[in-house]
């Protein structure tokens, strides 16, 4: 972060750049998804299981970055809903696999539509070079501030 004698300069720290981009983003995503019924959590949750059919609780959440408890609550009515299903037990474990529905499925592209004009307007002022630099440049932040994970023991 750019700092002076008195601090951090908030005017040009890249950190609170971000933190103020990151918090219009989901304002804007918000207020697009509201009416729909949806929250960005919501939203979250059908793209991960569109993208990854079969994905547990746990690994919800960690895709949407809420508690499991957050995103059991979510799943439940969503299930009540006819949007996602699993199983009534698990074949291993305690984990039971979410997927879409076809109704799932339907409110995820009205959903995607919504979000996708948000970031085409979020957008708007960068050309196809700038976007690429940014996305690179975000990708290298979030990999720096990522705690290492030690190699696995393979014993």
């Amino acid at each position: 972060m750019t700092q002076d004698a008195a601090g951090i300069r908030l005017d040009t720290s890249l950190g609170y750049l971000l933190k103020e981009a990151s918090s219009a983003l989901r304002a804007s995503m918000e207020d697009a998804l509201r009416p729909l019924g949806m929250s960005i959590t919501h939203y979250s949750c059908l793209e991960l299981l569109a993208q990854r059919p079969g994905l547990t609780n746990s690994e919800l959440a960690r895709g949407a970055f809420v508690t499991r408890q957050s995103m059991n609550v979510l799943l439940q009515a969503l299930e009540r809903d006819g949007i996602v299903t699993r199983p009534e037990e698990a074949a291993v474990g305690k984990a039971l696999p979410a997927r879409l529905t076809a109704r799932g499925r339907a409110s995820l592209e009205k959903a995607t539509a919504a979000v996708r004009a948000v970031e085409i307007r979020m957008l708007a002022e960068l050309d196809p070079d700038q976007q690429a630099v940014a996305r690179d440049a975000l990708r290298s932040m979030v990999q720096a501030l990522r705690p290492s994970r030690p190699p696995r023991d393979r014993a």
